[in-house]
This record gives C-alpha cells, sequence and structure tokens, in this order.
C-alpha cells in the first residue's frame, strides 16, 4: 500500500479538486456519456474474472459494466457522494463490486492487487500526475492491462478548459489535458511499461437540445462548470455563458434543436514490465 507526504499548499489544492467534483450532480452528468464508456471498456476485451480497478471511477459508469460482466470490480474516487451513489446503483441492480473513496495519487490497495486498472477521465485531474503514474502501475500486476482516457490539449475539452480558464485564475496544478500528450504520457508511464499504444479516439456528447441548453446542464451537474460559475459575478457569468454557447455552436453536429460534439481523447493502454 502506497503513502505520500502532503505538503500544507498540496492539501488545500486537493481539498479544492474534491469540492469542485461534488458539486453538481456528476451521475445525472455521465449518463449522457454511458456510450463512450461502454466502447471505451469493450475495446479492452477483458476476461470474466479479472480483478479490475477504475480510478476516479465518478457514479460507477465503466466499473458497472465491468461487473455486469462478471469481473471482481473495485471502484475508487476521490468524492465520497459519487462512491455513494455507485454503491447505490451495484445494490439496485444486485451487482458485486466494491466502492470506496480514496486518492489516485495514493491507493490503498498492495502491490499487484489488480489484473487491470482503467481510468477514464478520471486520474487525469489529480495535481501530481507523477505519484498517479507511479501509483497505477504499482497495483497492476506485471503483465496485466493500465488503460486510460485523457481529454487532449487541443480537443474540444480541452478548448472548454481554456475557455473557463479565462475567467477563473489557474489552479497552480499541471493542466489535467497533458494526460492527453503523447510524449507526455510516455515520459510518465514509459518507463514502468514493455508495452505502450496510445491511439487518438472521439467522445460523442449527445444531448435532446440545443448548445445553449447544454451550456446551463453543465452549470448545474458537472462539478467544473458549476463551480466556474459559482466564482464569478453576474456579468462575468453572462461572458463565461455567451463564450461557452459560441464553442458548442461552433462545433455542433446536430440539427437545430440537438447537440451533437465530438471530444478528442488519446486511449492509453499500456502493459506493465
Amino acid at each position: 500500500m502506497s503513502t505520500s507526504a502532503v505538503s500544507p499548499d498540496v492539501e488545500r489544492m486537493k481539498n479544492r479538486l474534491k469540492e469542485i467534483w461534488m458539486a453538481g450532480d456528476y451521475d445525472r452528468f455521465s449518463r449522457h456519456m454511458e456510450t463512450g464508456a461502454r466502447e471505451f471498456y469493450e475495446r479492452l476485451q477483458v476476461a470474466p474474472g479479472c480483478r479490475l480497478l477504475d480510478v476516479g471511477c465518478g457514479s460507477g459508469q465503466l466499473a458497472l459494466l465491468a461487473a455486469r460482466d462478471g469481473l471482481d470490480v473495485t471502484g475508487v474516487d476521490i468524492a465520497e457522494n459519487w462512491v455513494e451513489r455507485a454503491r447505490a446503483r451495484a445494490r439496485a441492480e444486485g451487482l458485486r463490486a466494491n466502492f470506496e473513496q480514496a486518492d489516485a495519487e495514493a491507493l490503498p490497495f498492495e502491490d499487484a492487487s489488480f489484473d487491470v486498472v482503467v481510468s477514464l477521465i478520471g486520474a487525469m485531474f489529480a495535481p501530481r500526475p507523477d505519484l498517479v503514474a507511479r501509483e497505477l502501475l504499482r497495483v497492476c500486476v506485471p503483465g496485466g492491462t493500465v488503460a486510460m482516457g485523457n481529454w487532449t490539449p487541443q480537443g474540444f475539452v480541452g478548448q472548454m478548459f481554456k475557455t473557463a480558464a479565462k475567467f477563473i485564475a489557474p489552479s497552480g496544478m499541471p493542466s489535467p489535458t497533458l494526460w492527453g500528450d503523447e510524449p507526455t504520457v510516455r515520459e510518465r508511464l514509459g518507463k514502468g511499461l514493455s508495452e505502450l499504444r496510445m491511439t487518438r479516439r472521439t467522445y460523442a456528447f449527445s444531448y435532446p437540445f440545443p448548445p445553449a441548453e447544454v451550456v446551463e446542464f453543465f452549470r448545474l451537474y458537472y462539478g467544473p462548470t458549476h463551480q466556474a460559475f459559482a466564482a464569478l459575478d453576474g456579468d462575468g457569468q453572462d461572458r463565461l455563458r455567451q463564450e461557452l454557447e459560441s464553442l458548442w455552436s461552433a462545433h455542433n453536429r446536430g440539427g437545430r434543436d440537438t447537440t451533437t460534439v465530438f471530444a478528442e481523447y488519446l486511449e492509453v493502454i499500456g502493459i506493465p514490465a
């Protein structure tokens, strides 16, 4: 099991991140992303009975897919409310899956505890990426699979983060979207792997309402957007809303009253040495 010293500055940053991710309603938000999660999971072709760890599991969208397939599933997340929601969803379906609150930088598991370690748009948000890389590799068995899906800097979500950053002061942590940059990922993970494959994929955001309502949906339910709006006065909120609506409208491939946007992410598949 891993432990890591946390400075007061890092502790404050972690508390702020927890506050951000516990805001809104990620369970409701993530229901519109289940198709992309299924596509990511099915490409892994994990054998039934494998021990799978989902790091940054949210309310369980990927972990529950694996549990339905008969895997021995554990999910962890920094936000206790989403861990509780994942547990409730598992109970409602009668699924065997363990969910607990934990930090991606100090996972509470022994070395080589899991055959597959995944993080779909999750661990990329932890403030100390080198510790995240170490932990993902540490808890995976040699010859197993470490898999990540991470937004790219130049993709749609990367642009959305940049838009919000113009209104909100930077946190001081490295940009999460660096996990979507191939040279950076190779530097962070490569030395611990016998094989590393990286592929650019697209994640479809699809909503049965127009871009202006999508921005409001994000404001209400997606933690980072919720907190960005909450930190601004009325004029700032209006400007942020206008810029986000313009961004969603420019990328919309849906009809007049619907929204479909394709967001690029980097699929990372590694085999620990």
